[in-house]
């Protein structure tokens, strides 16, 4: 598709948004038919008019949105890795041929002597007929020789296996990189109720209906293990339920703050410092029941205050 159907197609979601079958008719047509890159992206917005279907109530409409994203993210990753890849060979071409280039370091996913955590993409599709889970995908998560950490690996593995198309090497290695992430904050020996609740919190996260997206965020390597583990447990909520937060912690301070005196302004008094007459104030009973009231005068001009009963 050029990027005038791409046009043409955004702009049939954006009138057909409340009619379902509509919309995954055109999804459909986006996914089997744009060959994504970074120009038509930019150009026609159509990234961003997919993306507004991802909380759809229609799950169907859900999933596709995810895979179209995740697969024009995997082709724009590619694009970019090839294109930095040409550079480098043309780069090095007019190198001394005496001096080898050094061979890129590969570790094998799930080793446990990995010094750091790769960034996870989806290489190729992985379609399994079974739901996914490591028996299942026949993978040995035995990575630790530990009990406790192999079986904090082999559950975050189950957790973002589910639903993934992303292959079970990948899963694995991210699986890993978050229990290491979780090791180095709270070692597992001298720190185990902590390091328990710290995976009790991220595995919570992951598997949460509420969060759906969360844990292809992760796959996709959009969140690092780093983040996963070390971010406020409420930087991993949905955006509804960040709000719906905020929302009851402004509440609760405005509730902490008690009563508070309510001021009217008025053009009856002026202000001996500015002459203004923009004056706000309040009055109080600060004496006996038979005395005048207090009346407590501020300058919105200046900022004078005085009173006077």
């Amino acid at each position: 598709m050029d990027t005038k159907e791409v046009l043409a197609v955004v702009k049939a979601l954006n009138k057909q948004r409340d009619d379902e079958q509509q919309v995954l008719l055109l999804l459909g047509k986006l996914e089997s038919g744009v060959s994504p890159t970074e120009k038509l992206l930019r150009e026609t917005k159509v990234g961003v008019e997919v993306n507004k279907f991802k909380k759809s109530k229609n799950d169907e409409i859900a999933k596709a949105v995810r895979r179209i994203i995740s697969s024009w993210k995997d082709a724009i990753n590619k694009s970019k890795r090839e294109r930095s890849a040409a550079a480098g060979a043309t780069s090095t071409a007019g190198a001394s041929t005496t001096t080898p280039a050094p061979a890129p370091a590969v570790a094998a996913a799930g080793a446990a002597g990995t010094t750091g955590p790769a960034s996870p993409r989806k290489e190729a599709k992985f379609l399994s007929g079974k739901p996914r889970n490591s028996k299942n995908d026949g993978v040995d998560t035995v990575v630790h020789h530990n009990k406790l950490r192999d079986s904090v690996v082999r559950a975050l593995y189950d957790a973002l296996a589910k639903d993934s198309e992303h292959p079970p090497s990948s899963v694995l290695q991210t699986a890993v990189d978050i229990e290491k992430e979780m090791n180095a904050l709270y070692d597992h020996v001298t720190s185990e109720k902590q390091y328990k609740e710290k995976y009790r919190i991220v595995y919570s996260n992951i598997i949460s209906r509420n969060n759906p997206d969360l844990k292809f965020k992760i796959t996709n390597g959009d969140l690092t293990p780093q983040f996963v583990v070390q971010c406020d447990p409420k930087e991993l909520a949905p955006e509804h339920l960040r709000q719906k937060i905020e929302e009851i912690t402004k509440q609760n301070l405005f509730n902490a703050q008690g009563a508070t005196i309510e001021r009217s302004v008025t053009d009856r008094f002026q202000c001996g410092k500015c002459k203004e007459k923009k004056v706000s104030y309040y009055q109080l009973q600060t004496r006996s029941a038979d005395e005048p009231l207090t009346t407590f005068c501020t300058c919105e001009a200046c900022g004078n205050r005085w009173k006077f009963s």
